[in-house]
């Protein structure tokens, strides 16, 4: 696993991010172990430069459903979710998911912090 992932696997440990990432925008990652479709969103979130949460689905399953439920964007995988200020600012889900759209939504949502 790259260094610019942190894997994440409860509320506690993502609630520490978003605090420790007020003032700049956190990307979060949600992959599946089992999936070819969130395989190639896994290559695309390598080349992607910056820090990313990754929440493996099957390890912490329990820690997708609470995004859900705090943030009101539904479950899909492979996702990223990009959090501006603890709210949610830009979301893709499967082939939307390229390194160049997170990098993208990343500039576009630390413009407007």
């Amino acid at each position: 696993m790259d260094n610019h992932f942190k894997r994440v696997t409860d509320t506690e440990g993502l609630d520490a991010l978003i605090e420790s990432y007020r003032e700049r925008p956190l990307v979060i990652f949600k992959h599946s172990l089992a999936c070819p479709i969130s395989s190639g969103a896994y290559d695309q979130m390598e080349q992607y430069e910056g820090s990313v949460a990754l929440i493996e689905i099957q390890n912490a399953r329990g820690l997708s459903s609470a995004i859900e439920s705090r943030f009101g964007v539904a479950h899909e995988s492979p996702q990223v979710i990009v959090l501006r200020k603890g709210q949610v600012f830009w979301s893709a889900s499967h082939f939307k998911i390229t390194a160049e759209a997170v990098a993208k939504a990343v500039r576009e949502a630390g413009e407007t912090v």
